[in-house]
């Protein structure tokens, strides 16, 4: 289905990104992965990408903080794969604490990261999106785009100026083969979520089972985790011919999270 496009997955190295380049992948789609980690362990998804579905991949190591490096990202796509025709904006960063607590530094990098690169990134995608008549921009959002919790200030701001700027993007986008929408995930096992875990385990001397069960109750009426597969399931249905008159969406995959 995705066969002749390519696809930049931002924070691809593991958790939702991984598994919605995998998806991607699994529908004919060039990777380009972007993320941090151990140079040998990023060769190998790539190779086992191309192995288990058959397409070409890149890499590139763009700190998503930082506008400069983003624009050598983008530089890289076009010149290695012609340009990005699917966006997927989904690297992030967390941090816990009260308002009054929370570091300045700490705000300024999730808002960077979560909000203000994927500005950078699709002012430098559509271009070549427009050029061709075709492009999908996914942002990966989050239930805290759509309400929000105690203690993440930051991180609900970022989501929340991410769901406008899809909006913004779908409406500018309108009358182009071009769309833009958000995907707002509810509990994801990530190695975020899991850190989250861990410190409740901690905190509560239960064990970790315990503490998933315990962090899932909470907000999610399924008492289960949305997973990375179900995620890129969705990113592929927003790049089919079906999803062309999806835009400006924030769709939320949350167990009922925002039902309640």
């Amino acid at each position: 289905m995705l066969q002749g496009k390519t696809a930049l997955v931002t924070g691809s190295t593991s958790g939702i990104g991984l598994g919605i380049a995998h998806s991607l992948a699994k529908q004919g789609a060039t990777i380009i992965f972007n993320g941090f980690g151990n140079a040998d362990d990023i060769r190998h998804i790539q190779q086992q990408t191309e192995t288990d579905y058959g397409v070409k991949t890149g890499y590139h190591n763009a700190d998503m903080s930082k506008s400069k490096e983003i624009a050598d990202l983008m530089a890289y796509a076009q010149q290695e794969f012609g340009g990005v025709d699917i966006l997927v904006n989904n690297a992030g960063i967390q941090h816990v604490a009260n308002i009054e607590d929370f570091p300045e530094e700490k705000w300024d990098a999730i808002i960077a990261i979560n909000l203000t690169s994927c500005f950078h990134t699709t002012r430098l995608a559509l271009p070549h999106m427009k050029a061709n008549n075709w492009g999908r921009i996914i942002n990966i959002a989050s239930v805290h785009g759509l309400v929000a919790s105690a203690q993440k200030s930051a991180y609900v701001a970022a989501k929340h100026g991410l769901i406008g700027l899809t909006k913004t993007t779908a409406l500018e986008t309108a009358q182009s083969g071009v769309t833009c929408n958000a995907i707002c995930p509810g509990w994801v096992l990530t190695p975020l979520v899991q850190t989250q875990v861990d410190a409740r385990a901690e905190k509560d001397h239960i064990s970790n089972d315990e503490a998933k069960k315990a962090l899932l109750a909470e907000k999610q009426p399924s008492g289960e985790f949305v997973t990375p597969d179900q995620l890129g399931d969705l990113a592929v249905f927003f790049c089919s011919d079906a999803g062309s008159q999806v835009r400006g969406v924030a769709w939320n995959m949350d167990g009922g999270w925002v039902a309640q």
